[in-house]
């Protein structure tokens, strides 16, 4: 039974090290052979055999494990059930936090005006500590209840997550401040102000970190907004408002202006302007006719028109689009893997950190309250959030970028070696040039072809049974001439050659210069119009009839305006371009020199091209490949990464590492742009995590306390600045990544 691939939204991680207890757990399953979990988009990724196992006992093993799994029903709305749990959980973890900050508010206030003396002698009575525990108690076990729930949880899996941290510091001034009522001992006092700031403060943190961090996923949503609930349905000529999941293939829509477009489809009435930009990242509308295709999720601009329905649902171009971008932003960059093994082992060693730390003040001082405070402030101000979050979400929020401009990631690896690439390898035919070659000069010799019709009768007789350009262009020439053409018999495609066929009972032969001589037909009398037709980068193609030279067929393909600009950019950025295709050298060249590209490798067969991407990549390049993601799918797998050149429907999303769905050139380098952008966060992101943790924990266990040139306060960090800078790191992070947002691609 063929794998299935589903991708989900689980609620309730807290931390990298919560990812990885869903992955431990998920792979025990029979049946599974890969598992993503995204903290930072909160979502897992899966691909498993349904003969083996099946989506209710993954989901169970989800819940066993401590998490919420949000699986909509079959009448439900997999984005809706999304965001209502979503929400809720916002609405919740807000509902603790002002619990939190009501109680904490008057404990810290009076308990630090306490402290320095500036309150009368009633604070000093048994009964204002008392008033401090009934204060904390709520926040500790109300607010701070998430964090004894997660950390149970976490512990049952045999591992130790951020959960544990919080609920170990804090418990720790709670309870000890709770023993102290229970037991005074003289000149000790309570740190129930403590606990409940530490506790009061990572919520804030979490709260505004998960807000924050839903706006890396801000692409899926917006593209998902895109589609209309409904649609308008013509049925025996009556207008019907239909849910949008109702909507069948070949049914009639009527669209009006400023309406979204439901499905795809194709125009069978009126003529409008459509908005296109969620499609291909460029902001005019285009021109739409009867007969012309539309794309679902496009809007229509200032026309009355009605279409009939191509693809629905799960197939339409945006629903593709959205399926991609999700199985990017869920997938693991390479670079991700250093922060997954640290997350695997932090927490443990946090622990064993702090406890070090409270064994050694506690020896050296001979007092327990000053090396409890120090084991506190390391439990609460060690961070693996901001280790989980710096990868993730740079790359939800790059992938999204993408997706607005029209830049389609496969995966976050693509996304990332596109940062790598030292060399960009161009196919010539729909890449560079139009990929609409014409008919421009038919010349003729010998009995038999003394008329350019007769010419084209014979070569587009052949050509009718050829899927190639070059042959398409050559019948779509002899019909716009009203030429009558005969039915090929014992047709032949030599790829990358030519072609032959019977026509009229007389075997004819259409192809390149070189195919044809090695036929052992003599082209000398034309070896001359040869050489200077493809010095002008046309291609030309030869005519025989039996074993005589017939004439030449001229044909040329009109450069995209964009690609000499293209070109530029990628030169600009560092990379080398190359040129590959079939085409002979010296039509190659032509083109290559109009947009000043310096390395051709013409006269390649299909085949070969891959060969061709082995021997760059041999050299230690890496390499990118760009090609129409259908004639180069071989050389678009070989290469480091396959640039797919789209137009609309016709994406060609199951090839290629990155769809440029708006089909220019220009996205090439504004995908390198983008890559770049994104792992120079992703770089930035983890040095933020690393040095967070790695200089404020020392800090916190009291490395600076013997050198006087350091402040007092971090020479002896109390656990709730600690607790604030556990906080701000994940905010770094998390508002780190959202500026790529803003980044100059273009």
């Amino acid at each position: 039974m063929a794998e299935k691939h589903v991708t989900f939204p689980v609620l309730g991680m807290t931390c990298a090290t919560c990812a990885l207890n869903i992955e431990r757990t998920l792979k025990k399953l029979e049946g599974i052979s890969r598992v993503d979990v995204n903290f930072a988009g909160e979502q897992v990724s899966i691909d498993f055999d349904p003969g083996k196992t099946r989506i209710g006992e993954i989901v169970k093993s989800i819940e066993k494990a401590g998490y919420k799994a949000v699986i909509p029903d079959a009448s439900g709305d997999a984005e809706d059930a999304e965001m209502a749990a979503r929400s809720a959980e916002i609405r919740d973890q807000t509902r603790k936090f002002i619990v939190g900050v009501l109680f904490t508010t008057p404990l810290f206030l009076i308990s630090m005006a306490r402290d320095f003396g500036l309150s009368g002698p009633w604070s000093h009575e048994p009964w204002v500590n008392w008033m401090f525990w009934a204060l904390a108690t709520p926040v500790q076990f109300y607010t701070g209840w998430d964090y004894y729930a997660g950390g149970f949880k976490s512990l049952r899996n045999r591992s130790a997550n951020m959960d544990v941290l919080v609920a170990m510091g804090s418990s720790t001034a709670y309870f000890y401040s709770f023993a102290l009522l229970l037991f005074p001992v003289p000149g000790h006092h309570v740190y129930f102000e403590t606990s409940a700031v530490i506790i009061t403060l990572i919520k804030l943190g979490k709260m505004l970190e998960s807000r924050t961090k839903g706006k890396t996923g801000g692409a899926i949503r917006k593209l998902m907004g895109l589609r209309p609930k409904t649609a308008q349905v013509m049925e025996n000529g009556v207008e019907i408002q239909v849910p949008l999941d109702r909507v069948k293939v070949g049914d009639i829509l009527l669209v009006r202006p400023g309406e979204s477009i439901p499905v795809d489809g194709e125009i069978v009435d009126g003529e409008s302007a459509v908005d296109e930009s969620m499609l291909t990242g460029e902001p005019l509308p285009v021109d739409k006719t009867p007969g012309d295709k539309v794309v679902g999720g496009t809007l229509n601009k200032d026309g009355l028109i009605r279409f009939r329905a191509t693809r629905v649902g799960k197939e339409t171009a945006l629903a593709r689009i959205i399926r991609l971008v999700q199985d990017a932003q869920g997938s693991k960059a390479p670079i991700q893997d250093l922060a997954d093994r640290v997350a695997a082992i932090f927490v443990p060693s946090v622990i064993a950190i702090a406890f070090v730390t409270f064994f050694i003040w506690w020896g050296t001082a001979g007092e327990f309250v000053p090396a409890m405070i120090r084991l506190v402030a390391v439990l609460v101000i060690a961070c693996p959030c901001a280790l989980g979050l710096a990868t993730p979400t740079a790359i939800m929020a790059g992938t999204g970028k993408g997706a607005e401009k029209g830049i389609l990631f496969k995966n976050s690896t693509a996304l990332q070696t596109a940062a790598e690439l030292n060399v960009i390898v161009m196919d010539k035919t729909g890449t560079i040039t139009m990929g609409k070659p014409t008919v421009r000069d038919v010349f003729t010799l010998g009995e038999g072809c003394d008329s350019e019709e007769k010419v084209l009768i014979r070569a587009a007789s052949v050509e009718k049974g050829s899927e190639h350009p070059v042959g398409k262009a050559i019948v779509a020439h002899a019909d716009a001439l009203g030429l009558q053409l005969h039915e090929p018999q014992n047709f032949k495609a030599f790829r990358g050659s030519g072609v032959e066929a019977v026509v009229n009972g007389e075997s004819v032969k259409v192809g390149k210069p070189d195919w044809i001589r090695s036929l052992g037909v003599d082209t000398a009398p034309l070896n001359e119009k040869i050489e200077e037709y493809q010095s002008m980068g046309q291609t030309v193609m030869v005519v025989a009839r039996k074993m005589d030279l017939c004439g030449l067929i001229c044909v040329t393909d009109q450069v995209k305006p964009e690609s000499a600009q293209a070109v530029s950019e990628l030169h600009q950025l560092g990379l080398s371009v190359a040129m590959l295709t079939g085409d002979n050298a010296r039509a190659a060249l032509a083109v290559a020199g109009e947009v000043m590209i310096n390395e051709v490798m013409a006269e390649i067969l299909p085949e070969d091209k891959s060969l061709k991407i082995k021997e760059l990549q041999s050299k230690h390049r890496k390499v990118g490949m760009v090609g129409d993601g259908i004639n180069d799918a071989p050389a678009l797998a070989t290469a480091d990464i396959g640039f797919a050149i789209g137009t609309g429907t016709d994406v060609a999303i199951e090839t290629g590492d990155v769809i440029l769905s708006g089909g220019e050139l220009t996205g090439v380098p504004r995908a390198v742009r983008l890559s770049r952008a994104t792992m120079r966060t992703v770089r930035q992101n983890l040095f933020w995590a690393f040095f967070y943790n790695i200089f404020l924990i020392p800090v916190a266990a009291g490395v600076l306390y013997p050198f006087d040139v350091f402040p007092g306060f971090l020479r002896q960090l109390h656990p709730i600045p600690a607790a604030l800078a556990m906080a701000v790191s994940s905010l770094t992070v998390v508002s780190n990544s959202l500026r790529l947002y803003y980044a100059k691609i273009d």
